[in-house]
């Protein structure tokens, strides 16, 4: 495979992309003996990948200073794959520092613009703010994010794309740098839900280098509806103050068109959502201070110390390198771990435990993990319908005015979307006007989240 000749600092209107890529892409010979471009499922596609993962060569920041200068020395499979059938990386995409955000307002490189608002300056949503913003804007068709909590599904709704949440792991996240690894997932984002359906059949594959790659067995077992007419269900938990008049009055008319076309809606209650957002954030600060902990510039990343003792070198470079929010988290997670903490971590944990069991209870498809040998039921859902935001993007300035009177007042951002992500589960956010609309199935099920999102984004 031919590899790419260059990198480089881009400017762009919206500060989406952090670095431009040449590349060749794979070749093969040709009956006249000549090498040329291979032909494959997305020949020809551009597409974007976020900072955070992986391309041979090329930096790999994370949207930190800490790794401003670091090139990885390899694909992640994702690249691997999507360079295999054809497609065109043109760029790595501009995020919250190593995920950390739902704003992409922290980044080392600077916030990212959302194109749809021109001179307003509005947030585009994170941590995969770039990814949804380099789509929105026309620089490539497709681009790759990473979802922990919501970071592909919140900047698409906010940037009138498509952002798909597979299966937790559905695809592989070998080359991803982790964050919290019992959530991340490698999300898909675009105009056109056929283009992420594409993406999608291509990523959808078992990588043995990947400890938490779904097995093929599973993907096999996988039982879906053919029903026409679905059963919706709206989780009560998500009917919050917090939604905006206008987030609440295109939730009802989605409703109600669904019920047109025949889909029954029913109310459900999933009572452990309340609990989602405390839940979340103990695990990840967890999980981000133990992943976290190996950045201290004396093996690779930012360097400028001058302290005497490693102990004193490491405090410099963290405290220099890495972001306020990432600092804030590690501090938390180190606590958490600690024994002064009550044992929270554990607590967490065991809320999970109940929330996907929850979750569970509400599905007519079999979950492959839990019940890989269950058969479809007729008298519960099959799939979810809710608002993937609780209302449209804040300007940058007003996002850091609230910030800085609570930061606590950001986290609420994440309330729709962190549910799906704590129980593993299969997402997808469908722009509907300014607004974006979560479909949410059971735990292996993205074939029918795909089909149905597509049939939604035919509707006017």
């Amino acid at each position: 495979m031919a590899r790419r000749v260059s990198t480089s600092r881009v400017a762009d209107p919206w500060n989406c992309v952090v670095s431009s890529i040449s590349h060749n892409g794979p070749t093969v010979a040709s009956k006249t003996g000549k090498a040329s471009k291979a032909r494959g499922k997305l020949d020809g596609v551009k597409y974007v990948v976020k900072d955070n993962i992986a391309t041979q060569g090329d930096v790999t920041s994370c949207g930190s200073r800490m790794l401003a200068t670091y090139a990885s020395p390899f694909d992640a499979t994702t690249v691997r794959l999507l360079n295999g059938a054809g497609g065109e990386l043109v760029a790595k995409a501009n995020m919250d520092e190593f995920g950390l955000g739902s704003s992409n307002t922290n980044s080392w490189f600077g916030p990212v613009v959302n194109p749809l608002y021109g001179d307003e300056k509005r947030i585009a949503g994170g941590s995969s703010g770039g990814s949804a913003a380099a789509v929105a804007s026309g620089m490539a068709q497709f681009s790759l994010g990473t979802d922990t909590g919501g970071s592909v599904r919140l900047p698409a709704s906010y940037c009138g794309v498509v952002g798909f949440k597979p299966t937790y792991g559905r695809i592989s996240r070998w080359g991803v740098v982790p964050y919290a690894q019992t959530l991340d997932t490698v999300g898909i984002l675009s105009k056109d839900i056929d283009v992420v359906k594409q993406v999608y059949d291509v990523l959808d594959k078992y990588d043995e280098n990947d400890p938490t790659s779904l097995p093929q067995s599973a993907r096999e077992s996988v039982v879906t509806s053919s029903k026409s007419g679905l059963s919706i269900g709206v989780p009560q938990e998500f009917i919050i103050e917090e939604l905006s008049p206008e987030t609440k009055q295109v939730w009802h008319e989605t409703l109600t068109q669904l019920q047109e076309m025949g889909h029954e809606i029913h109310l459900v209650s999933i009572p452990t959502i309340k609990k989602s957002l405390l839940t979340y954030y103990t695990l990840i600060s967890a999980e981000v201070a133990s992943n976290l902990s190996r950045y201290d510039g004396v093996r690779y990343g930012f360097d400028d110390s001058h302290g005497e003792s490693f102990v004193d070198i490491m405090a410099a470079n963290r405290s220099d390198a890495l972001g306020e929010e990432t600092q804030r988290r590690i501090i938390l997670g180190n606590y958490t771990l600690s024994s002064d903490s009550g044992n929270h971590y554990l607590k967490a944990t065991q809320l999970r435990q109940k929330l996907v069991e929850e979750f569970n209870n509400v599905f007519n498809v079999p979950h492959v993990l839990l019940n890989p040998s269950g058969t479809l039921k007729d008298d519960l859902c099959d799939l979810l319908v809710c608002p993937t935001s609780i209302g449209t993007p804040p300007t940058i300035d007003e996002f850091m005015k609230m910030d800085e009177e609570n930061f606590l007042n950001t986290y609420i951002n994440d309330i729709l979307t962190v549910p799906a992500s704590l129980a593993g589960l299969p997402a997808v956010s469908v722009p509907r006007g300014n607004h974006g609309i979560q479909i949410i199935g059971q735990y292996g099920d993205d074939s029918t989240v795909l089909e149905f999102a597509k049939t939604l984004s035919n509707c006017t």
